[in-house]
């Protein structure tokens, strides 16, 4: 009884009434705010000295009173000008949407942050400089509406943010659920930066693969149409985006990447590094690509030792007995990490490098969002593609004769992970992709007739088991309270652009030179 009467309070305190008369809405409070302020503090300055009075006088004893101090006792009178206000919460209100099946209108519309200060933002990591690359194509022509409409044979949905309000116009279905909680991921950023999204109108493909070839699209009229997907390649023109995941990937029960990077980084605690088991760990599904089975000839047999412990991972047995063996804060038990694409890039790119330990990343094809400003040999060992077994080996003992190098590899792989990409910095890089995005457009959106408006409660309210779970788990309720978005680093100079990549490959060839040295030297091996 008392939980349904917390949630009926709850339902009555966020009612728009109160949204309107209240001190954040500029209401009751806001107009007498200093005149109540300078009261309160001529009352509390009046008791303190009628109590001081009394106890001089030997009246009162305060004594009895030892266990409150001074400043605590004004604070139960005054909130302290620095004392930012508690926020409101938003929690699902599904009683409401059962009922009218709209959405809500208790939100704020839009909402300043209390820190204002601009000096106080941060810039943002550096692999947001990329957002400018994927739509340099449309900086000279802008992006027309014949070219929207020329990715809409590819499209899963159509995204429109019009006022403040989210909008989507489904096309087909995805695999799984991964447009619903790409949808889900674009609500809560609404919810985070509510009022501050541009009005857009966008395509959006969930599936593996660009598409969008940029050889079909040469010249300075070409007009390539805009299509969003999770990964891309350097022969396509589609725009990355992070993929639905962050938000949790409820078929295979793992959690929202707030959640889980906090599992994660409890998991790394258990071992260090250098008593870590000393070989390169994977644990995947073999099957979805040729490359994936050619990286199981790596495993460790009778006869030779890759220093590679690869295992296949079955999706359909875990699924039986629930998951237990694929905690992915339980798999930072080996020195080091393999990384291998699937059919395009992999969503189990990040949790590997969450684990501190130095990842063996496969020459890979295609690249999501962030692995663009990660760099060899700071971040990551590079392992040759064609020569999968003896890379490895290699890179394994190289590493085990030089671990001070390598589980600083590792650190600052996890770093990257941690600290530049937790939450607040993926809705950062959507909030920017899509505001570099909107000022491209050469129309007005609009709101197809088939659109439904979205919001949290139209999402999750339908949703049960673990896909309703993860969405309250990753549910914003409150507005970004003390910051801004991250400042948007500028984009690249060419000059800039082309010294970042030749460092990467002179990196990358750099390693390649000491694999060959070690494969030609058999005594080194000795």
């Amino acid at each position: 009884m008392k939980a349904e009467d917390e949630k009926l309070m709850n339902i009555f305190w966020l009612r728009p009434a109160f949204q309107k008369n209240s001190w954040r809405a500029g209401g009751w409070c806001s107009s007498s705010s200093k005149t109540l302020a300078l009261t309160t503090t001529v009352l509390v300055l009046l008791i303190v000295l009628v109590v001081s009075s009394l106890a001089f006088a030997g009246w009162v004893d305060l004594g009895n009173y030892s266990g409150i101090s001074y400043e605590n006792a004004l604070n139960l009178f005054v909130r302290t000008p620095s004392s930012p206000p508690p926020p409101l919460e938003f929690p699902l209100d599904c009683t409401a949407w059962n009922q009218s099946k709209t959405c809500p209108n208790n939100y704020p519309i839009k909402y300043e942050p209390t820190n204002l200060d601009p000096s106080s933002n941060t810039t943002c990591p550096d692999y947001f400089r990329w957002i400018h690359e994927d739509l340099r194509h449309w900086k000279g022509t802008g992006i027309t509406r014949e070219m929207l409409e020329g990715a809409r044979r590819h499209a899963h949905f159509r995204l429109v943010i019009l006022d403040g309000k989210v909008y989507a116009e489904k096309y087909r279905e995805s695999i799984q659920t991964r447009a619903l909680f790409t949808m889900w991921g674009i609500v809560q950023l609404a919810r985070w930066y509510p009022g501050r999204l541009p009005d857009l109108e966008l395509l959006f493909d969930c599936n593996d693969r660009p598409v969008i070839p940029s050889k079909a699209f040469r010249g300075p009229n070409a007009g390539p149409p805009p299509l969003f997907r999770y990964c891309s390649d350097w022969s396509n023109l589609d725009i990355v985006f992070p993929d639905w995941s962050f938000w949790g990937w409820a078929e295979t029960h793992i959690r929202p990447w707030k959640s889980l990077l906090k599992d994660i980084r409890e998991g790394n605690k258990r071992i260090k590094w250098k008593d870590r088991v000393p070989y390169a760990y994977w644990k995947g599904n073999p099957h979805v690509a040729p490359w994936r089975g050619d990286l199981m000839r790596c495993n460790v047999t009778e006869k030779e030792d890759w220093n590679a412990r690869l295992y296949v991972q079955d999706w359909i047995k875990e699924g039986q007995t629930g998951y237990n063996q694929s905690n992915l804060e339980d798999q930072c038990t080996h020195r080091y990490k393999i990384y291998i694409e699937g059919w395009a890039w992999s969503v189990s790119e990040k949790y590997i490098f969450a684990c501190d330990s130095p990842v063996m990343l496969i020459t890979p094809r295609f690249y999501d969002f962030f692995i663009r400003g990660m760099v060899p040999q700071r971040h990551y060992w590079p392992v040759r593609d064609n020569d999968k077994c003896r890379s490895l080996k290699f890179a394994v003992e190289y590493g085990n004769n030089h671990t001070e190098k390598a589980e600083a590899i590792g650190a600052a792989g996890g770093r990257f992970i941690h600290e530049d990409m937790k939450m607040e910095y993926v809705y950062d890089y959507i909030f920017h992709l899509l505001n570099e995005y909107a000022k491209l457009l050469k129309f007005k959106p609009t709101i197809p007739p088939n659109a439904m408006e979205l919001c949290a409660e139209a999402l999750a309210c339908p949703a049960d088991g673990n896909w309703r779970k993860f969405m309250e788990e990753s549910l914003e309720k409150s507005p970004s309270l003390h910051t801004n978005p991250c400042t948007l680093p500028p984009p690249y100079s060419p000059e800039a652009l082309k010294a970042f990549n030749d460092e990467k490959f002179k990196l990358t060839k750099e390693v390649e030179n000491w694999e060959n040295e070690y494969w030609d030297k058999p005594t080194s091996r000795q």
